[in-house]
């Protein structure tokens, strides 16, 4: 419910938030009702209270977290790749720091609810930070105050139009289908290598651990080459590896080779993410809103992912479900634009969305 509810509730953030001081008023707007949901999920005591609480936590985000990257995307179109590094770097300390927070939360003698709200905390000291220096506090230089954007379509023609451009569509496939290599994967790796692999559950959270620290590797290290190598390049290289080393995972005995090789895989493939949305970007050049909403509504049909794997699991077994996740990389090489952005300027191979070398 919060993801289908939420994300329905989130999908228009993209097409009303315009540029500029308009948009800067969402991401604020969003931060308050984004701390408050957190407030409100760790006073919950009922179920109801609990489910609306992070039903309104989907598009809080959205216009908390997604407008924010939209901005600073707009804010240096040559630097769109180099940027979405940085960003997805962020986001995966985050996720590495998350279970760290809550180890200590309990430790501390204190419950789960205390850690939502350390984490309400954090929103609002982001929150200060966002209202003082965030991207699109002013007006874009060559637009007026009213921040409108140049393309006065309704925006369902402007979407439709961004979609038949082609390119603009394979990178909102390749955002979900490289997603089951990426958040799939992860969600499924624990009980994979209890239910398959027959790990203990201790030696399963290590086995997330190496896969949320080799993530949080390959990000660090992505941040320094996207500043040198084209993002396209990098993707190719390192679908073609996961083409080999991913099905590798799945059939090589024994649990210690198993997560070398798991290790291996999350490193090779954290520089999907950000290379696949700065494509996005650089492939739609001054409309970041329609990039926002195409990947809102890409992520709604991308909840199928899981629930696919889910139910093969259930008839096949999970072996045999996250051997289909195998198609990602196949699919990334199938898909993936051969052309660059016309925004992406010369000498600047990871330039505006380093997108679509």
């Amino acid at each position: 419910m919060p993801l289908l509810a939420g994300s329905l509730l989130e999908l228009p953030l993209g097409l009303i938030a315009g540029q500029g001081r308009r948009r800067h008023r969402l991401v604020l707007a969003g931060g308050v009702v984004f701390a408050a949901a957190m407030v409100a999920v760790a006073a919950s005591s009922s179920f109801v209270a609990l489910l609306t609480a992070l039903v309104l936590f989907f598009p809080a985000s959205g216009a908390f977290v997604s407008l924010t990257q939209s901005a600073l995307m707009d804010a240096d179109p040559a630097r769109q790749q180099q940027r979405m590094a940085a960003w997805n770097l962020a986001g995966s300390a985050g996720a590495v720091a998350g279970p760290l927070l809550l180890a200590a939360v309990l430790t501390a003698g204190a419950s789960w609810r205390a850690g939502y709200l350390l984490l309400a905390a954090a929103a609002g000291v982001a929150l200060a930070g966002s209202a003082a220096w965030g991207p699109g506090r002013t007006a874009p230089a060559s637009g007026p105050d009213d921040d409108t954007d140049a393309d006065q379509r309704p925006p369902i023609r402007q979407v439709l139009g961004a979609l038949r451009q082609g390119d603009a569509a394979r990178w909102v496939v390749l955002l979900e289908v490289s997603d089951l290599l990426l958040d799939v994967l992860t969600g499924f790796v624990g009980l994979y290598l209890v239910d398959v692999v027959h790990a203990s559950p201790a030696q399963a959270a290590f086995g997330v651990a190496v896969r949320l620290g080799a993530g949080l590797a390959g990000d660090a290290a992505f941040v320094v080459i996207s500043r040198r190598v084209a993002g396209p390049a990098v993707l190719r290289l390192t679908a073609a590896a996961a083409a080999v080393l991913y099905p590798a995972f799945l059939l090589v005995p024994g649990l210690a080779a198993k997560l070398i090789i798991l290790a291996v895989v999350s490193a090779a493939t954290a520089c999907w993410y950000p290379v696949i949305q700065a494509g996005l970007y650089g492939s739609l050049p001054g409309r970041s809103g329609i990039a926002v909403f195409l990947s809102s509504a890409a992520g709604l049909a991308g909840a199928a992912g899981p629930l696919a794997a889910g139910f093969v699991a259930q008839r096949a077994g999970l072996g045999w479900a996250l051997a289909g996740l195998a198609v990602a990389p196949v699919a990334i090489l199938a898909l993936l634009p051969r052309r660059r952005p016309q925004s992406q300027g010369r000498g600047e191979p990871g330039g505006a969305a380093g997108g679509a070398a």
